[in-house]
């Protein structure tokens, strides 16, 4: 979880500021200048009223936070000054911002997979930044009419793609994919032009992110995936699902890092093939939104990368800080 998810988070289910209002737009307590909207919360916060378990539970995870002397956070300060400076503000207590720990994507596999063997082989034959990169994450599913609509989409809009594809919700994920879930033909069609791949396993992540063919990535905004997207300079689109996927688009969106394509996994929520269309083509097209996108990526890539530098390095200092106050707090003892 990042600095601006966590306090928004932790604010939504600590305050329950939309049981005070009929508005479908309130602000939270703490951060009157964050303006949220009723569409951005889970079926559970929704029907929370306080005395609810997942309230409870909830409640006593905030509570131990202030009770900690400090705080590490998988961030980068220039990455995330508005969420750092929100906990900051409520918790009153050092936050050291320590990230990205990620390994580096040219890294040698002990073992190629067939999977991965066809992955990168179908990257290579890509033109630069032009393959759109697909996956939920490795918990995470959409409804069966949402796999079609975005089917037809991406073969709507021409885009090449990969797509790590699980069985939609209400089936057996660990189950085998059956082809009625997509479209007729679906399958054949992308494979005979060249312009897509599905993958039903694991996928090198990091690797895709990391090809010169890649060109955005539509993700369902976990934390990990945003840190590992930034740190390659590659756009989102953002389909964020559940917990704090859906305060981290926010966050991207604001900062002029992707696009928002649909919001949750209920069926209502999903994109129709005209959206989907209209959203690849905006983020991985030749306009100047486009253009505009992928700037900011880059931009925030080198932030990122330069974070753990020997000298000057954010996430380094604020390593080095931690150490200290822990050498520090033994030598007091």
């Amino acid at each position: 979880m990042g600095a601006f998810g966590g306090a928004v988070f932790f604010s939504l289910w600590w305050n329950l500021p939309h049981t005070l209002t009929d508005s479908n737009s309130f602000s939270l307590p703490e951060y009157p200048e964050v303006v949220m909207d009723r569409s951005q919360l889970t079926k559970y916060l929704l029907e929370a009223d306080g005395t609810d378990e997942w309230s409870q539970f909830l409640k006593r995870q905030i509570m131990f936070l202030h009770e900690t002397d400090a705080i590490l956070i998988n961030t980068v300060e220039e990455f995330e000054s508005l969420g750092l400076g929100m906990l900051r503000k409520t918790l009153k207590l050092p936050i050291w911002p320590i990230g990205p720990p990620l390994a580096p994507a040219n890294q040698p596999s002990s073992s190629k997979s067939e999977d991965e063997t066809a992955i990168m082989t179908f990257l290579d034959s890509q033109p630069p930044e032009s393959v759109l990169y697909i996956s939920f994450g490795s918990q995470n599913t959409i409804q069966r009419e949402q796999m079609m609509h975005l089917a037809q989409g991406l073969e709507g809009s021409g885009c090449s793609f990969i797509w790590v594809i699980r069985p939609p919700i209400g089936s057996d994920l660990r189950g085998g994919f059956r082809d009625e879930w997509l479209p007729h033909g679906f399958k054949d069609r992308i494979k005979q032009k060249h312009i897509g791949l599905l993958i039903h396993g694991w996928a090198p992540q990091l690797k895709i992110l990391g090809h010169r063919s890649t060109g955005a990535f539509l993700s369902h905004c976990g934390w990990n995936s945003i840190l590992e997207t930034m740190g390659h300079g590659v756009p989102i689109i953002a389909w964020p699902l559940s917990a704090d996927q859906i305060f981290n688009s926010m966050m991207l969106i604001e900062l002029g890092l992707g696009v928002e394509l649909a919001r949750g996994m209920m069926e209502s929520s999903g994109p129709t093939k005209a959206k989907v269309e209209e959203v690849v083509d905006l983020v991985i097209g030749p306009d100047a939104k486009d253009m505009e996108i992928r700037r900011r990526a880059k931009e925030y890539r080198d932030v990122m990368n330069k974070a753990w530098d020997e000298e000057g390095g954010s996430s380094m200092e604020s390593l080095q800080q931690f150490v200290q106050s822990i050498n520090t707090a033994a030598g007091n003892q």
